[in-house]
């Protein structure tokens, strides 16, 4: 009996100065503001990249990284079900017309008919990987290198 009221009384008192000690320590974001201070935007940046087609690739910087959108898309209408803007250059029937890459063959499987290839649903929404890219500098410090040496 005893070792429990003891053991009731330690767990009581451990936390209540746990309680008592993380009111006394202001919580911090990444940014460095506190908790309840107001999140204030960023300023919206340009894209670098203007009208497609006149920019070159952006250079990989791990051999799976999806390839990064050399042009602005902010002109492109939504993807929908029922249209993809920027299949209408990087298709298998236009990319050779448009001069512009291929669709992955990873994002490609047979028609319900097996007659052709087209995009499967599952990596048509283009802009969950491929991402167009402003001059923006990091918002935290960053290490990182890629394991692709550049090109010369």
């Amino acid at each position: 009996m005893k070792w429990s009221i003891t053991i009731i009384l330690g767990a009581a008192l451990a936390a209540v100065s746990g309680w008592s000690a993380a009111q006394q320590v202001a919580v911090q974001t990444l940014r460095g503001a506190d908790v309840t201070t107001a999140d204030h935007a960023p300023n919206e940046k340009a894209y670098v990249g203007k009208k497609p087609g006149l920019q070159k690739p952006i250079d990989r910087t791990f051999k799976e990284q999806p390839p990064l959108i050399p042009h602005a898309v902010d002109n492109f209408d939504e993807i929908t079900v029922e249209e993809n803007q920027c299949l209408s250059c990087h298709s298998l029937e236009k990319y050779r017309e448009k001069n512009a890459p291929k669709v992955g063959d990873s994002h490609l499987a047979f028609s319900a008919d097996a007659t052709k290839k087209v995009v499967t649903m599952d990596r048509y929404q283009c802009n969950t990987c491929h991402v167009p890219q402003v001059d923006a500098k990091p918002l935290v410090e960053n290490t990182f290198v890629g394991n692709i040496p550049k090109k010369k």
